[in-house]
Formats: C-alpha cells, sequence, structure tokens
C-alpha cells in the first residue's frame, strides 16, 4: 500500500478559513537547549491547516472526534479529479465516476484548491447534491483540498448530508501531487 502525507505543515504563515487572525497558529519556544532542552508550545484553532470533521461539528447529538473508531480514518481511497471545476462539485459531477466509489472507501476530491498558498474565498466545494449522493453510496470518509467542504450555505446542508449518515469530513487537504 501507498501512503502519502496529505496535511498542510502547520506554520505561522499557513493558510487559515477567511483569513481570520484568531485561527493563525501561535507557535513560541518555551525553553532552549542552553536550558536543557529544546521545547516549543504551539496553539492552534482545531480547524486549521488538515483536520477532519466529526458528526458533533453541526449535529447537537453527533458523536464526537474522540469517541469515533481510529479505522475510520483510514483505509482504500480513490482521489477524483475535479480540478477544472470553477464552483461546486454536484451529484452529475460524481456521477461520472459513480463505478469508482466503493462502499467503505474513503473518497478525495481533489480540486483546483492545491496546492493551497491562501485562502481563496472562491475555493472549489461540495454541494448538498453532491453530498447527498456520496452518503447514497455509503462510502466512511469524504477529503477535499479546501479549508471547508461548503462555501456559505446556509444551514450547512453539505455537512448534515454527511456527518448525519456518519461519515467523516477531512478538510484542508494537500493534494497537488497525489495522483
Amino acid at each position: 500500500m501507498k501512503i502519502y502525507d496529505i496535511s498542510l505543515e502547520i506554520s505561522d504563515n499557513i493558510p487559515v478559513y477567511k483569513n481570520k487572525s484568531e485561527k493563525k497558529p501561535k507557535i513560541s519556544v518555551t525553553r532552549t537547549l542552553k536550558e536543557g532542552t529544546n521545547e516549543a508550545k504551539i496553539e492552534v484553532d482545531l480547524h486549521t491547516g488538515s483536520h477532519a470533521d466529526a458528526p458533533y461539528h453541526v449535529l447537537p447529538n453527533g458523536k464526537t472526534i474522540e469517541k469515533i473508531p481510529l479505522d475510520r480514518f483510514f483505509g482504500k481511497c480513490v482521489v477524483l479529479d475535479f480540478i477544472k471545476v470553477k464552483g461546486c462539485i454536484t451529484s452529475n459531477d460524481l456521477k461520472k465516476y459513480s463505478s469508482k466509489i466503493k462502499k467503505d472507501s474513503i473518497v478525495l476530491l481533489k480540486t483546483r484548491n492545491s496546492p493551497m498558498k491562501t485562502f481563496d474565498f472562491e475555493f472549489a466545494y461540495l454541494e448538498k447534491s453532491g453530498a447527498q449522493f456520496l452518503a447514497s453510496k455509503k462510502i466512511k470518509a469524504v477529503g477535499i483540498d479546501a479549508l471547508g467542504i461548503e462555501r456559505n450555505q446556509e444551514g450547512h446542508p453539505t455537512h448534515n448530508a454527511l456527518l448525519g449518515k456518519n461519515i467523516l469530513i477531512f478538510e484542508g487537504l494537500e493534494l497537488s501531487k497525489v495522483k
């Protein structure tokens, strides 16, 4: 099995959602080798960089991240190419990949968002119909190379369609080098 690191490096200049300064990591040296050991402290918003959304993110009675079994975060995966999509990925866009999307797989949506250097307010995202289509395929997770899987949808219908079916969401992925 080939394993790819698709996480964003946490640093002072990591892109953050809507360029919100409160989401920027705070990294500081707390102790130096001269004092015995090199140590650092990092304070980071859990929605910074590459992260997973658990059902509790949008569902009041949804599972919290620590209650989700570890095997839900890895497994067989398919990378779908949506680099040419400018706005949203819909069910119609996904249907052409229908035979590649298997039950209990992880679906990664590779878009024009990778590599992410700054936050793009017009990022490519997964629209509600696309989320419903993926949920009907009974996948275990979906990931995207944007800091959010949806963009400005009132009520978070994409999140609800996926997390309501216990399908994990991985956001902030770096997919530019993954085929």
